[in-house]
């Protein structure tokens, strides 16, 4: 695992792509309970090289109800985003996550991760690749469908705060995921 990591940490697949150049930045131990995966590091990401420390990963620990220390603990998370690079900045917002990442990473990777008992697929593009044809038409639908997709896997909203239109048009996300997730995290990285 240790050289798996090292591999990946100095890929540069995409490097041509990349505005600010390759810095992968994941997090993972063959301990690790649940995997979180995202879309793809920001510019603050990017530039500190610790995944979601930004008011993002701010707003996922408190969906999952827990410590920056315990979200930071590999043996409870493993961090695995979409993209491991920041992709460049888009006209609506941060460029989708580099399609290349996915297909070279994330299958060794899970592979190494024999303790893994729950998936966080956040946001559509973790949605889409993982769920394939059994995603819905919409990331609400899916979301709201989440108890199709345990044990293995529960869907989320990205965190961001520019998703606040999403969570008060979606007042059920809070009421009804959210207790389960925290329920599911406590039950699994806690025992």
């Amino acid at each position: 695992m240790d050289a798996l990591l090292e591999e990946i940490r100095q890929c540069t697949i995409c490097k041509d792509h990349l505005p600010l150049g390759p810095r992968p930045v994941m997090s993972a131990h063959p301990e690790s309970k649940i995997v979180i995966i995202g879309q793809a590091p920001g510019t603050k990401v990017h530039a500190s090289g610790v995944p979601w420390d930004d008011p993002s990963g701010k707003q996922l620990r408190k969906w999952l109800g827990v410590t920056d220390e315990d979200f930071y603990d590999a043996t409870k998370f493993a961090i695995i985003p979409m993209g491991f690079c920041y992709p460049g900045r888009g006209t609506s917002g941060d460029l989708p996550p580099r399609p290349e990442c996915a297909p070279q990473w994330h299958e060794p990777l899970l592979e190494n991760l024999k303790q893994v008992e729950l998936v966080l697929l956040i946001g559509t593009y973790a949605q889409n690749y993982y769920l394939k044809s059994e995603a819905k038409k919409t990331l609400t639908e899916t979301v709201k469908n989440y108890k199709e997709y345990l044990p293995k896997y529960l869907p989320l909203p990205h965190p961001s705060p520019r998703n606040r239109f999403w969570l008060s048009k979606n007042p059920w996300f809070e009421t009804e995921v959210l207790p389960e997730l925290r329920r599911l995290v406590a039950n699994i990285a806690y025992v």
